[in-house]
Protein backbone atom coordinates (compact mmCIF):
# COMPACT_ATOMS: atom_id res chain seq x y z
CA UNK A 1 0.00 0.00 0.00
CA UNK A 2 1.27 3.69 -0.74
CA UNK A 3 2.28 6.37 2.00
CA UNK A 4 -0.59 8.13 0.26
CA UNK A 5 -3.18 5.77 0.20
CA UNK A 6 -2.23 4.55 3.87
CA UNK A 7 -1.93 7.82 4.93
CA UNK A 8 -5.51 9.05 3.26
CA UNK A 9 -7.17 5.83 5.36
CA UNK A 10 -5.93 7.00 8.69
CA UNK A 11 -6.35 10.49 7.80
CA UNK A 12 -9.60 10.08 7.02
CA UNK A 13 -10.92 8.44 9.90
CA UNK A 14 -8.35 10.90 11.56
CA UNK A 15 -10.53 13.80 10.09
CA UNK A 16 -13.73 12.51 11.26
CA UNK A 17 -12.31 12.26 15.27
CA UNK A 18 -11.23 15.89 14.67
CA UNK A 19 -14.91 17.35 13.66
CA UNK A 20 -16.23 15.51 16.58
CA UNK A 21 -13.42 17.11 18.67
CA UNK A 22 -14.11 20.47 17.69
CA UNK A 23 -18.04 19.45 18.55
CA UNK A 24 -16.70 18.83 21.64
CA UNK A 25 -14.63 21.18 22.25
CA UNK A 26 -17.57 24.16 21.13
CA UNK A 27 -19.83 22.11 23.81
CA UNK A 28 -16.45 22.68 26.09
CA UNK A 29 -16.01 26.32 25.37
CA UNK A 30 -20.00 26.92 26.14
CA UNK A 31 -20.36 24.80 29.22
CA UNK A 32 -16.81 25.11 30.89
CA UNK A 33 -15.42 28.58 29.20
CA UNK A 34 -11.99 29.49 30.44
CA UNK A 35 -12.25 29.80 34.10
CA UNK A 36 -11.55 28.13 37.29
CA UNK A 37 -13.28 24.61 36.66
CA UNK A 38 -11.90 24.71 33.10
CA UNK A 39 -8.21 24.99 34.16
CA UNK A 40 -8.79 22.39 36.15
CA UNK A 41 -10.25 19.84 33.28
CA UNK A 42 -7.17 20.36 31.16
CA UNK A 43 -4.75 19.82 34.15
CA UNK A 44 -6.28 16.74 34.89
CA UNK A 45 -6.75 16.00 30.78
CA UNK A 46 -3.55 16.48 30.09
CA UNK A 47 -1.29 14.45 33.02
CA UNK A 48 -2.48 11.11 31.50
CA UNK A 49 -1.70 12.58 27.94
CA UNK A 50 1.45 13.54 28.78
CA UNK A 51 2.25 10.07 29.92
CA UNK A 52 0.33 8.10 27.18
CA UNK A 53 2.76 10.29 24.48
CA UNK A 54 5.77 8.85 27.03
CA UNK A 55 4.73 4.94 26.93
CA UNK A 56 2.08 5.00 24.48
CA UNK A 57 2.92 7.31 21.47
CA UNK A 58 6.15 7.81 22.74
CA UNK A 59 9.10 5.17 23.95
CA UNK A 60 7.29 2.44 23.90
CA UNK A 61 5.72 2.69 20.08
CA UNK A 62 9.35 3.79 18.93
CA UNK A 63 10.98 0.83 20.12
CA UNK A 64 7.57 -1.75 20.07
CA UNK A 65 6.72 -1.41 16.05
CA UNK A 66 9.74 -1.68 14.59
CA UNK A 67 11.13 -5.09 16.42
CA UNK A 68 7.15 -6.57 16.07
CA UNK A 69 8.08 -5.82 12.24
CA UNK A 70 10.98 -6.90 11.82
CA UNK A 71 9.95 -10.44 13.85
CA UNK A 72 7.03 -10.58 11.41
CA UNK A 73 9.18 -10.36 8.60
CA UNK A 74 12.11 -12.27 9.17
CA UNK A 75 10.39 -15.16 11.64
CA UNK A 76 7.05 -15.22 10.94
CA UNK A 77 3.50 -14.89 12.38
CA UNK A 78 3.84 -16.90 15.40
CA UNK A 79 7.23 -15.86 16.70
CA UNK A 80 4.88 -11.99 16.36
CA UNK A 81 2.41 -12.96 18.43
CA UNK A 82 4.77 -14.71 21.20
CA UNK A 83 6.74 -11.72 21.36
CA UNK A 84 3.60 -8.97 21.43
CA UNK A 85 2.60 -11.44 24.32
CA UNK A 86 5.69 -11.05 26.34
CA UNK A 87 5.67 -6.85 25.73
CA UNK A 88 1.66 -6.87 26.63
CA UNK A 89 2.46 -8.82 30.02
CA UNK A 90 5.54 -6.71 30.74
CA UNK A 91 3.70 -3.24 30.05
CA UNK A 92 0.72 -4.18 32.06
CA UNK A 93 2.62 -4.49 35.06
CA UNK A 94 4.81 -1.61 35.03
CA UNK A 95 1.50 0.86 33.88
CA UNK A 96 -0.50 -1.14 37.25
CA UNK A 97 2.37 0.00 39.41
CA UNK A 98 2.52 3.77 37.70
CA UNK A 99 -1.40 4.20 38.02
CA UNK A 100 -1.00 3.06 41.59
CA UNK A 101 1.65 5.63 42.73
CA UNK A 102 -0.15 8.35 40.94
CA UNK A 103 -3.22 8.09 42.45
CA UNK A 104 -1.49 7.94 45.64
CA UNK A 105 0.85 10.62 45.20
CA UNK A 106 -1.88 13.24 42.80
CA UNK A 107 -1.31 16.29 45.63
CA UNK A 108 2.28 16.45 45.54
CA UNK A 109 2.17 15.86 41.28
CA UNK A 110 -0.20 18.79 41.16
CA UNK A 111 1.84 20.85 43.68
CA UNK A 112 4.65 20.39 41.27
CA UNK A 113 3.03 21.04 37.88
CA UNK A 114 0.44 23.21 38.45
CA UNK A 115 2.10 25.28 41.57
CA UNK A 116 0.12 28.04 40.75
CA UNK A 117 -2.98 26.36 42.32
CA UNK A 118 -2.02 26.06 45.78
CA UNK A 119 -3.02 29.39 46.52
CA UNK A 120 -6.74 28.51 45.74
CA UNK A 121 -7.41 25.55 47.86
CA UNK A 122 -11.07 24.62 46.29
CA UNK A 123 -8.77 25.12 42.80
CA UNK A 124 -5.82 22.67 44.04
CA UNK A 125 -8.38 19.98 45.45
CA UNK A 126 -10.75 20.18 42.64
CA UNK A 127 -7.76 19.63 39.85
CA UNK A 128 -6.62 16.31 42.48
CA UNK A 129 -9.74 15.22 42.30
CA UNK A 130 -10.26 15.62 38.80
CA UNK A 131 -6.65 14.02 38.31
CA UNK A 132 -7.50 10.63 39.92
CA UNK A 133 -10.42 10.04 38.07
CA UNK A 134 -8.63 10.50 35.04
CA UNK A 135 -5.06 8.67 35.18
CA UNK A 136 -6.48 5.01 34.70
CA UNK A 137 -6.88 6.24 31.06
CA UNK A 138 -2.77 5.79 31.08
CA UNK A 139 -3.33 2.15 31.41
CA UNK A 140 -5.90 1.35 28.77
CA UNK A 141 -4.65 3.46 26.10
CA UNK A 142 -1.01 2.15 26.40
CA UNK A 143 -2.01 -0.91 26.29
CA UNK A 144 -4.21 0.03 22.92
CA UNK A 145 -0.80 1.52 21.59
CA UNK A 146 0.53 -2.23 21.70
CA UNK A 147 -2.39 -3.29 20.11
CA UNK A 148 -2.35 -0.89 17.55
CA UNK A 149 1.27 -1.45 16.25
CA UNK A 150 0.84 -4.84 15.70
CA UNK A 151 -2.42 -4.01 13.30
CA UNK A 152 -0.20 -1.25 11.32
CA UNK A 153 2.34 -3.66 11.08
CA UNK A 154 0.00 -5.52 9.52
CA UNK A 155 -1.27 -2.77 7.37
CA UNK A 156 -4.50 -2.06 8.96
CA UNK A 157 -4.59 1.27 9.97
CA UNK A 158 -8.58 1.77 10.15
CA UNK A 159 -9.18 0.13 13.50
CA UNK A 160 -6.61 2.16 15.18
CA UNK A 161 -7.52 5.86 13.29
CA UNK A 162 -11.06 4.90 14.91
CA UNK A 163 -9.74 5.17 18.89
CA UNK A 164 -9.93 8.82 18.87
CA UNK A 165 -13.71 9.11 18.05
CA UNK A 166 -14.30 7.00 20.47
CA UNK A 167 -13.36 9.22 23.26
CA UNK A 168 -15.09 12.06 21.41
CA UNK A 169 -18.23 10.41 21.73
CA UNK A 170 -17.49 9.60 25.34
CA UNK A 171 -16.65 13.29 26.28
CA UNK A 172 -19.89 14.71 24.20
CA UNK A 173 -22.06 12.13 25.32
CA UNK A 174 -20.65 13.40 29.45
CA UNK A 175 -21.28 17.18 28.48
CA UNK A 176 -24.77 16.40 27.13
CA UNK A 177 -26.27 13.95 29.10
CA UNK A 178 -24.15 13.87 32.50
CA UNK A 179 -22.96 17.63 33.14
CA UNK A 180 -25.64 18.34 35.52
CA UNK A 181 -25.88 15.09 37.15
CA UNK A 182 -22.31 15.56 39.00
CA UNK A 183 -20.94 18.15 41.13
CA UNK A 184 -19.50 20.30 37.78
CA UNK A 185 -19.46 19.39 34.17
CA UNK A 186 -15.92 18.61 34.99
CA UNK A 187 -16.56 15.48 36.78
CA UNK A 188 -18.49 14.21 34.34
CA UNK A 189 -15.81 14.30 31.51
CA UNK A 190 -12.95 12.98 34.18
CA UNK A 191 -15.21 9.91 34.04
CA UNK A 192 -15.93 9.39 30.30
CA UNK A 193 -11.91 9.83 30.06
CA UNK A 194 -11.46 6.51 31.92
CA UNK A 195 -14.89 4.73 30.18
CA UNK A 196 -13.63 5.96 27.10
CA UNK A 197 -9.66 4.38 27.12
CA UNK A 198 -11.70 1.17 28.61
CA UNK A 199 -14.16 0.89 25.73
CA UNK A 200 -11.00 1.51 22.81
CA UNK A 201 -8.71 -0.90 24.64
CA UNK A 202 -11.46 -3.69 24.09
CA UNK A 203 -12.12 -2.46 20.34
CA UNK A 204 -8.56 -3.03 19.30
CA UNK A 205 -8.24 -6.34 21.02
CA UNK A 206 -11.38 -7.46 19.11
CA UNK A 207 -9.74 -6.05 16.00
CA UNK A 208 -6.42 -7.96 17.15
CA UNK A 209 -8.42 -11.03 16.80
CA UNK A 210 -10.15 -11.18 14.19
CA UNK A 211 -6.57 -10.39 12.45
CA UNK A 212 -5.63 -13.56 13.78
CA UNK A 213 -3.33 -12.09 16.33
CA UNK A 214 -5.20 -13.33 19.61
CA UNK A 215 -3.20 -10.97 22.51
CA UNK A 216 -3.39 -13.51 25.87
CA UNK A 217 -2.38 -12.16 29.26
CA UNK A 218 0.83 -14.32 30.57
CA UNK A 219 3.10 -13.71 33.18
CA UNK A 220 6.03 -11.52 32.55
CA UNK A 221 9.16 -12.99 31.85
CA UNK A 222 12.87 -11.47 30.80
CA UNK A 223 12.96 -13.02 27.75
CA UNK A 224 15.72 -11.97 25.14
CA UNK A 225 13.50 -10.26 23.08
CA UNK A 226 11.97 -8.34 25.95
CA UNK A 227 15.45 -7.54 27.06
CA UNK A 228 16.03 -5.73 23.62
CA UNK A 229 12.94 -3.93 23.89
CA UNK A 230 14.03 -2.71 27.24
CA UNK A 231 17.16 -1.48 25.91
CA UNK A 232 15.89 0.33 22.29
CA UNK A 233 12.86 1.83 24.78
CA UNK A 234 15.32 3.39 27.73
CA UNK A 235 16.70 6.34 25.85
CA UNK A 236 13.41 6.77 23.74
CA UNK A 237 11.75 6.97 27.22
CA UNK A 238 14.35 10.00 27.98
CA UNK A 239 13.92 11.55 24.78
CA UNK A 240 9.76 11.14 24.96
CA UNK A 241 9.86 12.08 28.70
CA UNK A 242 12.32 15.26 27.72
CA UNK A 243 9.69 16.34 25.00
CA UNK A 244 6.97 15.70 27.75
CA UNK A 245 8.99 17.82 30.36
CA UNK A 246 8.66 20.37 27.65
CA UNK A 247 5.09 20.40 27.96
CA UNK A 248 4.49 20.09 31.44
CA UNK A 249 7.06 23.38 32.05
CA UNK A 250 4.42 24.93 29.85
CA UNK A 251 2.12 23.88 32.33
CA UNK A 252 3.73 24.93 35.03
CA UNK A 253 4.63 28.39 33.98
CA UNK A 254 0.82 28.86 32.88
CA UNK A 255 -0.73 27.68 36.38
CA UNK A 256 1.27 30.84 37.72
CA UNK A 257 -0.60 33.35 34.77
CA UNK A 258 -4.07 35.06 35.37
CA UNK A 259 -7.25 32.03 35.57
CA UNK A 260 -8.37 30.90 31.72
CA UNK A 261 -4.29 31.29 30.56
CA UNK A 262 -4.40 27.21 30.40
CA UNK A 263 -7.73 27.38 28.89
CA UNK A 264 -6.29 29.49 26.65
CA UNK A 265 -3.52 27.54 25.63
CA UNK A 266 -5.54 24.14 25.63
CA UNK A 267 -8.46 25.40 23.06
CA UNK A 268 -5.87 27.28 20.65
CA UNK A 269 -3.55 23.98 20.71
CA UNK A 270 -7.13 22.18 20.04
CA UNK A 271 -7.17 23.89 16.33
CA UNK A 272 -3.88 24.06 16.17
CA UNK A 273 -3.78 20.00 16.40
CA UNK A 274 -6.17 19.44 13.19
CA UNK A 275 -3.88 19.07 10.79
CA UNK A 276 -1.25 17.11 13.10
CA UNK A 277 -3.50 14.92 14.02
CA UNK A 278 -4.83 14.27 10.39
CA UNK A 279 -1.97 14.71 8.46
CA UNK A 280 1.10 13.92 11.33
CA UNK A 281 0.26 11.93 13.10
CA UNK A 282 -1.22 9.70 10.34
CA UNK A 283 1.84 9.97 8.55
CA UNK A 284 4.14 8.81 11.67
CA UNK A 285 1.55 6.12 12.10
CA UNK A 286 2.06 4.83 8.52
CA UNK A 287 5.75 5.37 8.02
CA UNK A 288 7.19 3.32 10.95
CA UNK A 289 6.29 0.05 10.33
CA UNK A 290 6.86 0.63 6.56
CA UNK A 291 10.15 2.18 6.89
CA UNK A 292 10.70 -0.99 9.35
CA UNK A 293 9.98 -3.20 6.61
CA UNK A 294 11.88 -1.49 3.97
CA UNK A 295 15.12 -1.58 6.16
CA UNK A 296 14.77 -4.89 7.03
CA UNK A 297 14.56 -5.68 3.63
CA UNK A 298 17.87 -3.58 2.77
CA UNK A 299 16.20 -1.43 0.28
CA UNK A 300 17.99 1.92 1.24
CA UNK A 301 16.40 3.78 -1.68
CA UNK A 302 12.62 3.21 -1.30
CA UNK A 303 13.30 4.14 2.45
CA UNK A 304 14.79 7.84 1.15
CA UNK A 305 11.68 7.61 -1.27
CA UNK A 306 8.92 7.27 0.85
CA UNK A 307 10.61 9.95 3.22
CA UNK A 308 10.38 12.35 0.69
CA UNK A 309 7.14 11.60 -0.50
CA UNK A 310 5.72 11.61 3.54
CA UNK A 311 7.32 15.69 3.47
CA UNK A 312 5.67 16.35 0.30
CA UNK A 313 2.38 15.54 1.49
CA UNK A 314 2.67 16.49 4.80
CA UNK A 315 3.62 20.17 3.75
CA UNK A 316 1.07 20.13 0.89
CA UNK A 317 -1.48 20.30 4.00
CA UNK A 318 0.05 21.99 6.46
CA UNK A 319 1.44 25.11 5.05
CA UNK A 320 -1.57 26.80 4.15
CA UNK A 321 -3.21 25.55 6.96
CA UNK A 322 0.13 27.63 9.20
CA UNK A 323 -1.15 30.62 6.80
CA UNK A 324 -4.72 30.81 7.66
CA UNK A 325 -4.24 30.23 10.95
CA UNK A 326 -2.09 33.00 11.32
CA UNK A 327 -4.03 35.14 9.08
CA UNK A 328 -7.52 34.32 10.53
CA UNK A 329 -7.54 33.26 13.63
CA UNK A 330 -10.02 35.40 15.73
CA UNK A 331 -12.52 34.89 13.23
CA UNK A 332 -11.87 30.78 13.88
CA UNK A 333 -12.15 31.10 17.40
CA UNK A 334 -15.17 33.62 17.21
CA UNK A 335 -17.11 31.58 15.04
CA UNK A 336 -16.22 28.30 16.61
CA UNK A 337 -16.29 29.13 20.37
CA UNK A 338 -17.18 32.25 21.75
CA UNK A 339 -20.70 31.84 22.91
CA UNK A 340 -22.59 31.41 26.62
CA UNK A 341 -19.17 31.20 29.23
CA UNK A 342 -16.47 31.73 26.42
CA UNK A 343 -16.12 35.62 26.62
CA UNK A 344 -15.35 37.73 23.55
CA UNK A 345 -12.35 38.51 25.93
CA UNK A 346 -11.02 34.64 25.72
CA UNK A 347 -11.85 34.44 22.33
CA UNK A 348 -9.05 37.23 21.79
CA UNK A 349 -6.70 35.83 23.71
CA UNK A 350 -7.08 32.35 22.42
CA UNK A 351 -6.34 33.41 18.78
CA UNK A 352 -3.22 34.87 19.85
CA UNK A 353 -2.42 31.87 21.25
CA UNK A 354 -3.40 30.22 17.74
CA UNK A 355 -1.55 32.55 15.65
CA UNK A 356 1.71 31.80 17.62
CA UNK A 357 1.29 27.64 17.72
CA UNK A 358 0.43 27.98 14.03
CA UNK A 359 4.13 29.59 13.19
CA UNK A 360 5.27 25.73 14.06
CA UNK A 361 2.90 23.89 13.07
CA UNK A 362 4.80 22.53 9.33
CA UNK A 363 7.84 21.54 12.17
CA UNK A 364 5.19 19.30 14.43
CA UNK A 365 4.76 16.88 11.33
CA UNK A 366 8.12 17.15 10.03
CA UNK A 367 8.87 15.50 12.81
CA UNK A 368 6.37 12.84 12.80
CA UNK A 369 8.10 12.31 9.28
CA UNK A 370 11.74 12.39 10.54
CA UNK A 371 11.60 10.69 13.57
CA UNK A 372 10.76 7.23 11.79
CA UNK A 373 14.51 7.69 10.23
CA UNK A 374 15.66 6.86 13.38
CA UNK A 375 13.23 4.19 15.43
CA UNK A 376 13.26 2.24 12.37
CA UNK A 377 16.69 2.10 12.06
CA UNK A 378 16.66 1.31 15.98
CA UNK A 379 18.05 4.66 16.87
CA UNK A 380 16.64 6.00 19.94
CA UNK A 381 19.40 7.72 21.58
CA UNK A 382 19.87 10.63 19.00
CA UNK A 383 16.24 11.63 18.93
CA UNK A 384 16.84 12.36 22.87
CA UNK A 385 20.13 14.39 22.31
CA UNK A 386 17.86 16.60 19.96
CA UNK A 387 15.09 16.84 22.47
CA UNK A 388 16.91 17.77 25.07
CA UNK A 389 18.48 20.74 22.63
CA UNK A 390 15.05 21.73 21.91
CA UNK A 391 14.11 21.69 25.66
CA UNK A 392 16.98 24.11 26.74
CA UNK A 393 15.67 26.21 23.61
CA UNK A 394 11.98 26.20 24.88
CA UNK A 395 12.58 27.05 28.16
CA UNK A 396 15.28 29.81 27.79
CA UNK A 397 12.42 31.40 25.27
CA UNK A 398 9.87 30.21 27.42
CA UNK A 399 11.44 32.75 30.46
CA UNK A 400 12.19 35.20 27.84
CA UNK A 401 9.00 35.39 25.85
CA UNK A 402 6.25 35.15 28.75
CA UNK A 403 6.77 38.21 30.79
CA UNK A 404 5.62 40.33 28.11
CA UNK A 405 3.35 38.05 26.13
CA UNK A 406 2.07 35.70 29.14
CA UNK A 407 0.62 32.72 27.88
CA UNK A 408 1.08 33.50 24.20
CA UNK A 409 4.68 33.57 24.81
CA UNK A 410 4.58 30.10 25.60
CA UNK A 411 3.06 29.23 22.50
CA UNK A 412 5.37 31.24 20.35
CA UNK A 413 8.26 28.97 21.81
CA UNK A 414 6.95 25.89 21.66
CA UNK A 415 6.88 26.70 17.99
CA UNK A 416 10.12 27.99 17.01
CA UNK A 417 11.73 25.40 19.76
CA UNK A 418 9.58 22.52 16.87
CA UNK A 419 11.74 23.77 14.67
CA UNK A 420 15.38 23.35 16.21
CA UNK A 421 14.00 20.12 17.22
CA UNK A 422 13.45 19.23 13.27
CA UNK A 423 16.51 20.83 11.85
CA UNK A 424 18.42 18.89 13.99
CA UNK A 425 16.98 15.47 13.11
CA UNK A 426 16.91 16.16 9.13
CA UNK A 427 20.39 17.16 9.39
CA UNK A 428 21.58 14.30 11.45
CA UNK A 429 19.65 11.75 8.74
CA UNK A 430 21.14 13.72 5.69
CA UNK A 431 24.57 13.66 7.80
CA UNK A 432 24.50 9.78 8.15
CA UNK A 433 23.65 9.49 4.10
CA UNK A 434 20.00 8.21 5.43
CA UNK A 435 18.01 11.30 3.77
CA UNK A 436 18.24 13.95 1.15
CA UNK A 437 15.65 16.03 -0.19
CA UNK A 438 15.20 14.55 -3.83
CA UNK A 439 14.68 17.31 -6.61
CA UNK A 440 10.62 16.80 -6.89
CA UNK A 441 10.05 17.15 -3.26
CA UNK A 442 12.50 20.49 -3.15
CA UNK A 443 10.21 21.74 -5.84
CA UNK A 444 6.87 20.96 -5.00
CA UNK A 445 8.18 22.76 -1.56
CA UNK A 446 9.06 26.08 -3.09
CA UNK A 447 5.57 25.99 -5.11
CA UNK A 448 3.77 24.92 -1.69
CA UNK A 449 4.69 28.20 0.22
CA UNK A 450 4.19 30.36 -3.04
CA UNK A 451 0.88 28.95 -3.49
CA UNK A 452 -0.19 29.42 0.65
CA UNK A 453 1.31 33.28 0.37
CA UNK A 454 -0.89 33.87 -2.41
CA UNK A 455 -3.91 32.08 -0.38
CA UNK A 456 -3.36 33.80 2.41
CA UNK A 457 -3.62 37.06 1.02
CA UNK A 458 -6.90 36.42 -0.46
CA UNK A 459 -8.39 35.10 2.43
CA UNK A 460 -7.51 38.58 4.39
CA UNK A 461 -8.88 39.94 1.44
CA UNK A 462 -12.36 38.29 2.08
CA UNK A 463 -12.04 38.34 5.78
CA UNK A 464 -12.67 42.48 5.05
CA UNK A 465 -15.51 41.66 3.18
CA UNK A 466 -17.21 39.06 5.65
CA UNK A 467 -16.21 40.63 8.71
CA UNK A 468 -20.45 41.73 9.01
CA UNK A 469 -21.26 38.55 8.59
CA UNK A 470 -18.90 37.04 11.60
CA UNK A 471 -20.09 39.37 13.34
CA UNK A 472 -23.71 38.78 12.94
CA UNK A 473 -25.99 36.21 14.54
CA UNK A 474 -25.47 32.55 14.27
CA UNK A 475 -26.42 31.59 10.74
CA UNK A 476 -24.43 35.02 9.69
CA UNK A 477 -21.29 33.58 11.36
CA UNK A 478 -21.50 30.10 9.67
CA UNK A 479 -21.56 31.91 6.50
CA UNK A 480 -19.06 33.96 7.27
CA UNK A 481 -16.49 31.33 8.31
CA UNK A 482 -17.58 29.18 5.19
CA UNK A 483 -17.21 31.48 2.74
CA UNK A 484 -13.62 32.21 3.99
CA UNK A 485 -12.87 28.18 4.33
CA UNK A 486 -14.12 27.87 1.02
CA UNK A 487 -12.06 30.73 -0.61
CA UNK A 488 -9.00 29.74 0.91
CA UNK A 489 -9.23 25.84 0.14
CA UNK A 490 -10.42 26.83 -3.63
CA UNK A 491 -7.57 29.64 -4.20
CA UNK A 492 -4.78 26.63 -2.66
CA UNK A 493 -6.20 23.61 -4.81
CA UNK A 494 -6.76 26.28 -7.92
CA UNK A 495 -3.29 27.81 -7.47
CA UNK A 496 -1.41 24.20 -6.88
CA UNK A 497 -2.50 22.79 -10.34
CA UNK A 498 -1.49 25.95 -12.27
CA UNK A 499 1.68 26.13 -10.62
CA UNK A 500 2.23 22.44 -11.09
CA UNK A 501 3.07 21.72 -7.20
CA UNK A 502 0.06 18.87 -7.60
CA UNK A 503 -0.37 17.13 -11.21
CA UNK A 504 -3.47 14.98 -11.83
CA UNK A 505 -1.61 11.81 -11.86
CA UNK A 506 -0.98 12.32 -8.50
CA UNK A 507 -4.33 11.02 -7.57
CA UNK A 508 -4.10 8.36 -9.63
CA UNK A 509 -1.49 6.74 -6.19
CA UNK A 510 -4.35 6.54 -4.25
CA UNK A 511 -5.74 3.40 -6.93
CA UNK A 512 -2.41 1.89 -6.99
CA UNK A 513 -0.81 -0.23 -4.91
CA UNK A 514 2.68 1.14 -4.68
CA UNK A 515 3.75 4.63 -5.08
Amino acid sequence: MSILKATAIFGSFTFLSRILGFARDILLASILGAGMVADCFVVAFKLPNFFRRLFAEGAFSAAFVPMFSATLEQDGREEAIVFAEEAFAGLLIVLLLLVGLMELFAPAVIYVLAGGFVDDRVKFDLAVLLTRITFPFILFISLVSLLGGILNSLGRFAETAAMPIILNIFLIAALVFFANMLDTPAHALAVAVSLAGLTQLFWLWVACRRAGYRIRLKWPHMTPKVRELLKIMAPAALGAGVIQMNLMLDMILASHLPDGSMSFLFYADRLNQLPIGVIGVALGTVLLPMLSREIAAGNGQQVIHSQNRAIEMGLFFTVPAAVAFIVVPYELIHVLLERNRFTPEDTVQTAMALAAYAAGLPAYVLAKVFSPGYFARKDTRTPVKFAMIALVVNVVLNIALMIPFKHVGLALATAISAWVNVALLCRGLMLRGHFHFDSRALNRLVRYVICSLLMGAVVWYVSTLTSPLIAGALAEKIAGISALVVTGIATYILLAFLTGAVRREDLAVLRRRKS
